[in-house]
């Protein structure tokens, strides 16, 4: 019902986005897509490229007097770096930098120059992700629906967050540079972040990922493939360098008896049931249970460092070193705004799957309806 492709490398003329399946009605500006697009730039310890790149979308078909018409919106952002690099002529990469896709892609598609696997394998097609969350964060806030993040730690440096509840966590981190809503925490993250850039070194973390006004039932118990736990958890997955997903506080309820994790059903004034605690994280049997959806994420440090690391040259098949690529020393922050996004878009497809509608009208008056 609600899907999207996109297309583009890192260093070719722009990346290209189609979302297909948007009722028509939704109010759209290139400004709700640009200001995600900022917030994806930001963030201390982010390299060079930033300083080049200035994303702004091109919305490019499925409008009419800044509203979708039901048609496929297209979207185009444009790669600036681009003009540095079109007249070069480098030689090819024989040398594979552990941990990145470029040995596996390059295995599996036949190519004998890294630089083609790479390209597209490079973070810098998350861009074209987060315009494509913008736009189902539109949709979402329509309903009530608000999506948002905090990094909880980058590096051995953890925030201390137990004082603050979740609105307050999501205030404090959007004045961060790091995301952190702790304070002392995010200075000794900008010191990790600075020592690892003179070691050389890259760092990752773990972000947290939250969904406020959700709907009941969300999702279904059904089937595995519609429970909305694991579309979440693959949709995060599919970032670059993260590794891990959990819901709530999934591994360290693992380590309780049952009495300690299930959140308890108490009657609220009107005798509905309501809870007082959210261990499950917002999910129950594959689906939204009304508390605020919380996700966490674990992000590996990012595989290009100054400091090199043994390899072996596919061309001649001898121990070499890897040669460094312009990289970001800690992208953290930035992963943060990716999960926004793609929580955004899976929460948009499970949202129009259960209340449909081919106009936005339609789509608030059913959601309205059944709150």
């Amino acid at each position: 019902m609600l899907r999207f492709l996109t297309a583009g490398e890192s260093h070719g003329p722009c990346l290209t986005a189609i979302v297909e399946g948007l009722p028509a009605g939704l109010p759209l500006e290139p400004g709700d897509v640009d200001a995600e697009l900022a917030r994806r730039q930001a963030g201390y310890g982010r390299g060079d490229r930033q300083k080049i790149e200035r994303d702004a979308v091109r919305l490019l078909a499925g409008l009419h007097a800044g509203h979708t018409i039901g048609a496929p919106l297209a979207m185009l952002i444009a790669n600036r770096d681009y003009e540095n690099w079109r007249e070069r002529v480098e030689p090819a990469w024989t040398r594979p930098r552990p941990g990145h896709a470029e040995l596996a892609g390059a295995t599996k598609y036949g190519l004998d120059d890294l630089r083609l696997v790479a390209e597209r394998a490079s973070a810098r097609t998350t861009a074209a992700q987060v315009a494509v969350g913008a736009v189902a964060k539109v949709l979402l806030r329509e309903v009530g629906v608000r999506v948002s993040s905090y990094v909880q730690s980058i590096g051995d440096v953890t925030a201390d967050v137990a004082g603050l509840d979740l609105r307050e966590r999501l205030r404090r981190a959007a004045d961060s540079d790091v995301s952190c809503p702790d304070p002392a925490a995010a200075a000794a993250m900008r010191q990790a972040i600075d020592a690892a850039r003179e070691a050389g070194e890259s760092l990752g973390g773990i972000i947290v990922l939250v969904a406020l006004g959700l709907p009941v039932g969300l999702g279904s118990h059904a089937h595995w493939d519609r429970r909305l736990d694991g579309r979440l958890a693959q949709a995060v997955m599919g970032i670059q360098a993260i590794k891990g997903v959990e819901v709530g506080p999934a591994f360290e309820n693992a380590t309780l008896p049952g009495t300690r994790v299930h959140d308890a059903l108490y009657p609220d004034a009107g005798g509905r049931p309501a809870r007082r605690t959210n261990r499950a994280g917002g999910l129950e049997g594959g689906m939204t249970n009304g508390e605020p959806l919380v996700l966490r994420a674990a992000m590996k440090p990012i595989p290009t460092t100054v400091s090199p690391l043994p390899t072996v040259d596919l061309a001649t098949g001898e121990a070499t070193e890897t040669q460094y690529q312009r990289s970001d020393v800690c992208a953290v922050p930035a992963a943060a705004i990716v999960g926004e996004a793609m929580v955004a878009w899976v929460l948009a497809q499970a949202l129009l799957e259960r209340y449909g509608g081919d106009t936005l009208d339609d789509l608030v008056r059913r959601v309205e309806g059944d709150r």
